[in-house]
């Protein structure tokens, strides 16, 4: 009897011994992440360099002109800016051997920050642009379309668009002058000074996507 006793008693120990050996082989064999997986998790993206940004608020300014969200006369005042930043790049880059010092990218960075801010402002405030569906109002938003792919593929420079988006806007405001003239329509004389006005221009655009100066982004 006494031997009986102590088998009943060993036994369940043996058990749960059996049992915590198990256990811990489980957990030892289950597998852990992997070291390059949490830094793929973990990692960020790096910083858009001057050139990528440049190009990214040309096509958003694109975008602008296309929806009709920017008037002729702000895509002239945004691109006259973005002008004015590439002309202080370039002038930054020819004093430095051909690149930009830790401060001057800071700056010119600091200067897309604004002018993408303005972007978005422009684009989302009550002024648009819907010529309407007269001859002239077809024309002038062919030619804001001609203009919104010509800054979209890189053919028509910052400057370059500014000039026409100028020429436009004048265009539009003598359109308008005319109408409130004559009870909100044109005359044959004024439809036809316009129709000039509006060749001459489509001329300028042809001239300016199809020379030699185009948009390049290659440098940081």
């Amino acid at each position: 009897m006494r031997f009986i006793a102590t088998k009943w008693t060993v036994l369940p120990a043996a058990i749960l011994i059996a049992g915590g050996i198990a256990a811990a082989q489980t957990t030892t064999s289950s597998p852990q992440p992997s070291s390059s997986a949490s830094n793929t998790t973990s990692g960020t993206s790096p910083a858009p360099t001057i050139a990528q940004r440049k190009q990214n608020q040309q096509q958003r300014i694109a975008q602008g002109v296309h929806s009709g969200q920017l008037t002729a006369g702000e895509t002239a005042n945004l691109e006259s800016k973005e002008a004015a930043i590439n002309g202080e790049t370039r002038a930054d880059r020819a004093a430095n051997g051909g690149t930009l010092t830790t401060q001057e990218k800071q700056q010119i960075s600091q200067q897309q920050n604004k002018l993408s801010n303005q972007i978005y402002d422009d684009k989302h405030n009550a002024a648009t642009q819907h010529n309407g569906n007269s001859e002239v109002g077809q024309r002038q938003t062919n030619q804001q379309q001609r203009i919104a792919q010509g800054v979209k593929s890189g053919q028509l420079t910052a400057g370059e668009t500014a000039r026409l988006e100028n020429q436009e806007r004048g265009i539009n405001q003598q359109v308008r002058a005319d109408r409130a003239a004559n009870g909100g329509k044109l005359t044959p004389q004024e439809k036809q000074q316009i129709n000039k006005e509006q060749n001459h221009e489509s001329k300028n655009i042809y001239n300016k996507k199809h020379n030699a100066n185009t948009r390049a982004a290659k440098k940081p």
